[in-house]
């Protein structure tokens, strides 16, 4: 079983807790597209999915592939999404390895 789940936010949660669930919803509708595409893969690349006010953001630890891409547009697209193609993509940005150093210089 697959534990390291990507981080689930959304804009305005604390108000609108539904948002949420539906990120949710779309989460499992992408991984189940990579799922019978048989991309073992996707599913560990993913850091954070943000619901932006109806945009969804996907944040990726390594570069998705165009496949990958669409199965976030796919679901994000559906019912059980925002029902619209506003999807953005980006890298998960790292902290360079100097500022985790316990020399304090």
């Amino acid at each position: 079983m697959y534990l390291d789940h990507p981080k689930i936010s959304a804009t305005n949660s604390e108000t609108e807790p539904d948002r949420i669930e539906r990120l949710s919803r779309v989460y499992g509708y992408a991984i189940a597209l990579a799922d019978v595409d048989g991309n073992a893969e996707c599913i560990t690349k993913l850091a954070k999915i943000h619901d932006h006010k109806g945009t969804l953001m996907v944040i990726w630890y390594v570069a998705p592939t165009p496949t990958e891409k669409n199965y976030f547009l796919r679901a994000w697209q559906s019912r059980i999404g925002d029902e619209s193609a506003q999807v953005e993509h980006a890298l998960m940005l790292h902290e360079p390895l100097a500022a985790h150093s316990s020399t304090g210089e």
